[in-house]
């Protein structure tokens, strides 16, 4: 599916210095800026709403991903829309009717996606998949920056691999939990597109030097 794609998550970052963090991804040449919002309810914390992301999108040109970890996600996608944010992730596990959500998304104009959590098989997804840009496969339980990596999960972003193949698909597998640089080649091996990063990111001394590491 063409290179890597970089996707450090702000969830990691200062908040008091959101704006700087933003700067800081995108002189990393990193591609994407992952938006981690959460409610408190479908994950135990509480992170922003779309005033930040319509506030970060006058100080970046990258593109926005704005992966909702909330409870009813049909209630707040076009708020994130508005905003500015380019692709808009939701939960399969958080929504009712999922295939309308898709349809709703690509309607505003934005790229849709789903995500699932550790618990949740990849098959579920499989009368979903002709309708969604982006798979984020959790590869963590969602509410905390820093944790260590599942690797069982990693065995759903091979399944989902081969679906796409089989079926001529072009949606992005993407995961989400525990990246650094010791597990990237993993995800990547097993058939990530997009690598969301958080600790590691904005721990690296040299930024730039380690989003080129993590595509090599």
């Amino acid at each position: 599916m063409g290179k890597t794609i970089i996707a450090p998550s702000v969830l990691s970052a200062d908040f008091a210095d959101l704006g700087g963090a933003a700067d800081q991804i995108g002189v990393s040449g990193a591609d994407w800026i992952h938006l981690d919002v959460m409610d408190g309810q479908f994950v135990p914390n509480l992170t922003f709403g779309p005033k930040l992301v319509r506030d970060l999108r006058r100080r970046s040109q990258a593109f926005f991903d704005a992966h909702l970890m909330v409870q009813t996600p049909d209630r707040i996608v076009r708020a994130f829309a508005d905003a500015g944010a380019d692709a808009i992730t939701f939960h399969l596990e958080a929504a009712v009717h999922p295939h309308r959500l898709l349809q709703n998304i690509r309607d505003l104009g934005k790229k849709a996606g789903i995500s699932i959590v550790p618990s949740t098989p990849a098959g579920m997804l499989s009368e979903l998949l002709p309708f969604v840009d982006l798979i984020l496969i959790m590869t963590v339980n969602p509410g905390f920056g820093g944790q260590h990596i599942i690797p069982e999960c990693l065995d759903k972003v091979r399944f989902l691999a081969e679906e796409r193949q089989k079926r001529g698909l072009e949606c992005l597998l993407s995961v989400d939990g525990g990246i650094n640089g010791e597990t990237a080649a993993s995800a990547i091996a097993a058939g990530a597109d997009v690598l969301v990063i958080g600790s590691a990111f904005f721990a690296a001394k040299d930024k730039a030097s380690f989003v080129s590491q993590l595509r090599t």
